[in-house]
């Protein structure tokens, strides 16, 4: 939900609560106290603004935008009824003046600079016309009697009565409600538009650590790329000198098994360099394939076991749903680094876990490391931030598994397991049945 459509209904919100207490005031004042007021016209302007409430309810449910002078056209609604109400109702004398503040108030802290004067010069505008064109305040017979009884010390003889103008008692208890009521209402929508700055304020720095990491990819991209295009010639030479001593030597079987396993790692390395390079171009959406989750689990660990046929990890993979997932070499090769690093550490005990339904794929690769402290686990997924040391990693693998499984939608969380070592848990988004 946008910021604006989220104003629009706290407006609505207090729209609905104006209406309610018009009603009580009007009803009180007219019912309780005696006061010959037009209950007509008031409880008819109370009437249209539910009505305007019920139509701006039903219009803050539909897809178009709320715009800035679309708020703005709510606030100059709301202080035209309340400047007929008050015409009917003792104009400017009308303890409920005041409430001229709360738009004003909310103008002040949604719209910009000139709207907002706007509205502060027509709020202006209007207190001043009601201070000469207004219906007079009729007094309600029995109202000093009541409302003596709110006043400190109350009544005290007739020398009191005659003292005081009930007129004055009646707006200085309206004032003391009116004070309570804008109090409330402008707590109410100021700490829910302070909600929405700190909730503003996370998104911005949720925007400025995912740009940092954009950043990162790219330079780690371009390092990438001129890696490739370096590595190109010296392992061309690698495979021709291998390929020549191989025949020299093809008399010693030994050593021309040696430079065979040399040669053909050079070979892996080209076609790696060359894979590379032609997936570097290549749009994601032509590189997934949608699969079912259990084939894509065992594929991938058909491939891992291919580059690490030393150790065996116990697998226990089950779903409620035939679901798919969008599958893609980079998203290979994050699962792949994740269970990497867990044989590294445990190359004795890996286990790998699958649980699926019809939303969400979830993997846990666990081990029996040491497990992670305080200050690796607040580091963890950090470019070039390793603990295994510059000899055996760059500390890129967790980033990059980071990324791309946050880039496909999905979720990565690691944490310490019981009895020791740690735990990696992937969460990805489920496309459908298959």
């Amino acid at each position: 939900m946008t910021p604006q459509r989220r104003n629009l209904k706290r407006l609505i919100a207090l729209r609905a609560i104006e209406v309610v207490c018009q009603v009580l005031v009007i009803y009180f004042a007219v019912y309780i106290i005696g006061m010959a007021l037009p209950t007509t016209v008031l409880f008819g302007l109370s009437a249209g603004l539910a009505l305007a409430t019920w139509a701006s309810w039903w219009r803050a449910r539909q897809s178009w935008p709320v715009t800035t002078l679309e708020l703005a056209a709510h606030l100059l609604f709301d202080i035209g009824i309340l400047t007929a109400l008050l015409y009917f109702a003792g104009g400017s004398t009308n303890p409920f003046v005041t409430l001229y503040l709360l738009p004003l108030s909310i103008a002040a802290a949604l719209l910009p600079a000139r709207l907002t004067w706007l509205i502060a010069g027509l709020t202006l505008a209007c207190y001043t016309l009601l201070l000469f064109a207004f219906h007079p305040l009729p007094q309600g017979a029995g109202s000093f009697a009541l409302l003596a009884t709110f006043l400190p010390g109350g009544l005290h003889g007739a020398h009191d009565a005659h003292g005081m103008h009930a007129d004055f008692g009646l707006h200085i208890l309206g004032m003391w409600f009116n004070f309570a009521l804008s109090a409330i209402l402008i707590a109410w929508f100021v700490a829910r538009m302070a909600q929405s700055i700190r909730e503003r304020d996370q998104r911005l720095a949720a925007a400025r650590e995912q740009a940092l990491r954009n950043e990162q990819l790219v330079a780690l991209g371009t390092l990438a790329a001129g890696a490739a295009h370096e590595l190109s010639t010296p392992l061309a030479t690698m495979r021709m000198i291998a390929s020549e001593l191989e025949r020299e030597h093809s008399a010693d079987t030994a050593l021309a098994q040696d430079l065979q396993l040399l040669r053909a790692q050079a070979d892996q390395c080209k076609r790696i360099l060359t894979q590379l390079t032609a997936d570097a171009g290549a749009a994601r959406a032509e590189q997934a394939a949608i699969v079912s989750c259990e084939q894509y689990l065992q594929h991938l660990m058909e491939q891992w076991q291919l580059l690490r046929p030393q150790v065996s990890p116990i697998t226990d993979f089950s779903g409620t749903q035939n679901g798919t997932i969008a599958a893609e070499r980079t998203l290979d090769q994050a699962l792949m680094n994740l269970i990497n690093n867990a044989a590294d550490v445990s190359p004795a005990q890996v286990e790998i876990s699958a649980r699926w339904d019809e939303t969400q794929l979830q993997i846990e690769i666990r081990d029996r490391g040491p497990g992670m402290s305080a200050a690796v686990a607040a580091r963890a997924g950090e470019a070039f931030f390793t603990t295994k040391g510059p000899a055996h990693g760059l500390g890129i693998g967790l980033f990059l598994a980071n990324a791309t499984i946050e880039r496909v939608g999905g979720i990565v969380s690691l944490f310490n397991r019981d009895g020791g070592g740690a735990c990696v848990r992937v969460t990805l988004p489920i496309l459908g049945k298959a």
